[in-house]
């Protein structure tokens, strides 16, 4: 146990997020946010200050219908900007994710809904993602989005 208390806070995320994903099927939605997801937020807990966690949240968000439009519409087109996740401020950018298909896009989004509290978790579909993929935003628009979803329905 002292060996895991010496490594670099960076490794031992990066080696926890290896072990999870470890076994996964590259086209599950495990396999599919470790190859595209996991070089940022890991296994789902992101780096404090720097990548917002996901676990825990993506449920709750995904809880609503303006929550799963505003989650299509961030891994379709990107967000940028200031937010708070899990009541730690981050200030970055999300990259855009349309290189995905929308089965694989609902796939992720669905898995990291099923790793939450809600029960039953809620259920992405690949037609919201093309709802979402039909409409380009700019990364400040869906950053507004963001601002007007967290009035309605607090962002966790």
């Amino acid at each position: 146990m002292t060996f895991f208390k010496r490594l670099p806070p960076a490794l031992l995320a990066a080696s926890a997020a290896t072990v999870f994903l470890a076994g996964c099927t590259p086209k599950s939605g495990a396999g599919l946010y470790g190859t595209n997801c996991g070089i940022c937020h890991h296994g789902g807990d992101g780096m404090p200050g720097s990548v917002p966690p996901l676990v825990g949240r993506i449920d709750r968000i995904a809880s609503t219908p303006a929550g799963r439009r505003y989650l299509a519409d961030v891994l379709m087109n990107g967000v940028s900007g200031p937010i708070k996740a899990s009541g730690m401020p981050y200030n970055a950018e999300m990259p855009p994710f349309r290189y995905l298909q929308d089965e694989q896009v609902a796939q992720i989004l669905t898995w990291l809904a099923s790793r939450g509290q809600t029960s039953p978790a809620p259920q992405i579909t690949a037609a919201e993602i093309a709802a979402a993929r039909a409409t380009r935003k700019s990364a400040g628009m869906v950053a507004s989005e963001r601002e007007a979803l967290d009035h309605d329905h607090p962002i966790p």
